[in-house]
């Protein structure tokens, strides 16, 4: 059995770690660089480093902090936010990302993942899904780009489906709903594409527990978990969080270096 992953979000704004409720609302929760480090030595399996601005304000990611942060950390490294050619995809590899999250770009343009793919490999492309609940009436959920500000009409099931058969190699998915509201992962949501999909899902949005984190792997058959809030804030350490998982008997890899 592949092992279960804890992967701490960084996400950043304006140099520094931010986290908001729903997309809005953002606070300061730190230097990257500093969190990166800390995550790492509590025994994080990944990271994943968020330039969540950059595709609503037109800009690249910032490739020197990624290449700053990179060079502190010893663990798998995600970068994402505003990379929409190859050739930006190759600079942040260069930069020392291990692999490369695609949201905005990925549905203006599909077949960027399937060039990322085949040029880097599917190992390298991540495809992030932002998904919000759909009306009463209309059951599912609707992916939404550039930063959650714009519905693209999308059904976050059948665009889970299509990125898999592009050739992502990887797929995180973010409920807007739960996202910093510490009331758990959509379960639903997360099952719903994890079943579909033959690829990793990373259940992201809405960690407020280490009940919720065993239950996005138990019931919402992820493949990884990412976490925040919890965190930033200091509530749990990665260690602590890993300790847990393993008493309750789930394939978490060990803390421990």
């Amino acid at each position: 059995m592949v092992a279960l992953r804890l992967i701490p979000c960084l996400d950043v704004a304006n140099g520094r770690v931010v986290k908001g409720v729903n997309f809005v609302g953002i606070r300061d929760a730190g230097d990257p660089v500093e969190l990166a480090c800390r995550y790492c030595e509590e025994g994080a399996d990944e990271l994943v480093f968020l330039d969540i601005a950059a595709s609503y304000e037109g800009r690249a990611t910032l490739k020197e902090l990624v290449r700053r942060t990179a060079e502190e950390v010893t663990i798998p490294f995600t970068v994402g936010g505003g990379i929409s050619s190859l050739e930006a995809i190759t600079e942040l590899l260069r930069a020392g990302a291990d692999k490369i999250s695609l949201n905005s770009s990925a549905v203006s343009n599909p077949k960027l993942v399937s060039e990322g793919a085949e040029r880097f490999g599917s190992q390298c492309i991540v495809v992030a899904i932002d998904a919000r609940k759909k009306t009463l009436d209309n059951p599912g959920w609707d992916v939404y780009v550039q930063g959650g500000r714009k519905n693209t009409g999308l059904d976050a099931i059948s665009w889970a489906k299509t990125v898999a058969e592009l050739g992502a190699g990887e797929i995180l998915l973010t409920s807007m709903d739960g996202d910093g509201t510490k009331a758990g992962y959509d379960l639903d949501l997360t099952k719903a594409i994890a079943e579909i999909v033959p690829i990793p899902v990373i259940a992201s949005g809405g960690a407020g527990c280490l009940e919720h984190i065993a239950d996005a792997f138990s019931k919402g058959h992820a493949s990884a978990a990412l976490l925040a809030s919890l965190l930033h804030d200091g509530v749990y350490t990665v260690t602590e969080i890993k300790d847990y998982l393993l008493d309750s008997s789930l394939s978490i890899r060990p803390p421990y270096h």
